[in-house]
């Protein structure tokens, strides 16, 4: 009981976690119809960057986060107006195809520049746990993870629900010709949403360059995460990102519990195969919501 205590505790903060991972992905679809294929090597190129930047110039990880945020940002407006944006309008395989493309050049760009050994950015929290108890423990990088992942979304929700650039948002997701016509630059609004998923990727990024060992090529396995999470949850919802997260992270450790750790990965896709079957717009299925 001691061990399915703690599998059911570490899956629930693991999945905050997957959810910061899967809430840019959720947003393209959700408001642009587009899959981005290069959401995981976008993700783990700002974990390079991060990396980069607090062992060789700054010192300090959270402001290197903010400078790999900064450039992140330049990086997903000039692709998104000058690449995805000029293909958009020619139906789902040109902008899948670019994105396509954009993720084999990062993924070889990262391999020439950093080669393929393992890297990791420093994180004191990562062995410390906060709670121990004779029945389970609270790592303190896990919590941390979570905190985060619910952070994001419910800044995310205020974005989207609270504000004009956010009425924009729901309003191009829900029916862009008519958001055109009310005189909103749907363009515009693209770029703006591919900047918002590449602040999520950047602090994806570090958290996961914090918890586990990352490679140049290991942007395809968070892309399948971030499917999961998206899949489980329902594309283009920011609270079923979350739960989606959560659920696909119970639904691996649990797996391992009973299964072995072998199998964790592969419940939690079994996990994700019965909601495409009984839900298969996922559970909280539609366009932007909350």
């Amino acid at each position: 009981m001691t061990m399915l205590l703690q599998s059911i505790i570490t899956g629930i903060l693991l999945g905050g976690l997957y959810a910061v991972i899967g809430i840019g992905m959720s947003m393209v679809f959700g408001i642009m119809r587009l899959t981005n294929i290069a959401h995981g090597d976008i993700m783990i190129m700002a974990s390079f960057f991060t990396m980069i930047m607090t062992q060789d110039v700054t010192g300090n990880v959270w402001l290197s986060l903010l400078i790999t945020i900064a450039a992140m940002l330049v990086l997903g407006y000039l692709l998104q107006t000058f690449l995805v944006n000029r293909v958009i309008d020619q139906g789902p395989e040109p902008p899948l195809l670019v994105m396509f493309g954009v993720s084999i050049i990062i993924r070889n760009l990262l391999f020439l520049i950093f080669g393929a050994n393992a890297q990791t950015i420093p994180n004191p929290l990562a062995t410390t746990n906060i709670l121990n108890s004779p029945n389970f423990s609270i790592s303190g990088g896990y919590l941390v993870n979570f905190i985060v992942g619910v952070t994001v979304i419910l800044v995310l929700r205020f974005i989207i629900q609270k504000t004009y650039f956010g009425m924009s948002i729901r309003a191009t997701s829900s029916n862009r010709v008519g958001a055109e016509l009310l005189g909103v630059n749907t363009k515009r609004v693209f770029a703006y949403t591919m900047c918002l998923a590449i602040i999520t990727a950047s602090i994806a990024g570090l958290l996961v360059g914090q918890t586990f060992p990352f490679y140049p090529h290991t942007g395809t396995q968070y892309l399948i995460v971030a499917f999961g999470v998206v899949v489980i949850g329902g594309m283009g919802s920011l609270g079923g990102t979350l739960v989606g997260g959560i659920l696909l992270g119970l639904a691996q450790l649990l797996g391992a519990y009973f299964f072995g750790t072998a199998w964790q990965t592969v419940t939690g896709y079994v996990f994700m195969l019965i909601i495409l079957t009984v839900r298969p717009k996922g559970i909280f299925a539609k366009a932007l919501r909350r």
